[in-house]
């Protein structure tokens, strides 16, 4: 259960999100805490007091994201074609892991650590992604084999490759496309 926070603890909060967004545009995931503190007015502690650890900062950060993607899911699971609203949910993943540098990495390094607030972040994710895999398995699109855990892995692995190579920005999508041809059914 969320306690209520009082009015200036909120925002407080809120200042912190917002200059934390702020701070991981402009320099990534590793942006410094510190800073992040300062440039909302508050002092560190504030900041572990709302948040104990930079994944719970992350996390944080991200909700409105995760919302969106699980809002997506839902809406694609009514797709005409199972496939293609798998494949369209896997590229607003890679998009969402690529939004921040850093991002990628930490939710592939999240998805091991169950103690990690970005760990929160993969079971809605895992279930919404495997409601639209079943649909494509089951109208003979996807082989049977494939399992939600791994096109998790690879969307990273994919958001973590394009965020090396920023001077492409074609690659997330070739690398999609180039896995997703070994997904098809024989």
């Amino acid at each position: 259960m969320e306690r209520t926070l009082r009015a200036d603890a909120r925002r407080n909060r809120e200042r912190l999100l917002r200059e934390a967004r702020a701070a991981f545009s402009e320099h990534g995931t590793d942006a410094a805490l510190e800073d992040v503190a300062r440039r909302a007015g508050v002092g560190i502690g504030t900041l572990y007091r709302h948040f104990p650890n930079r994944h719970a900062l992350m996390h944080a950060v991200f909700e409105e994201g995760l919302a969106a993607l699980l809002e997506r899911s839902r809406e694609l699971a009514r797709a005409e074609h199972p496939c293609a609203a798998l494949v369209e949910w896997l590229r607003a993943i890679v998009t969402h892991a690529g939004e921040y540098q850093g991002l990628a990495q930490g939710l592939m390094s999240a998805s091991h650590d169950r103690s990690s607030a970005l760990h929160q972040c993969n079971a809605p994710l895992r279930e919404a992604g495997r409601r639209l895999l079943v649909r494509a398995v089951d109208a003979g699109a996807v082989r049977p084999d494939v399992s939600i855990d791994d096109l998790l892995r690879l969307t990273q692995a994919i958001a973590l490759a394009a965020e090396q190579s920023p001077d492409d920005p074609e690659l997330a999508d070739r690398l999609l496309l180039l896995t997703l041809r070994g997904l098809k059914a024989p």
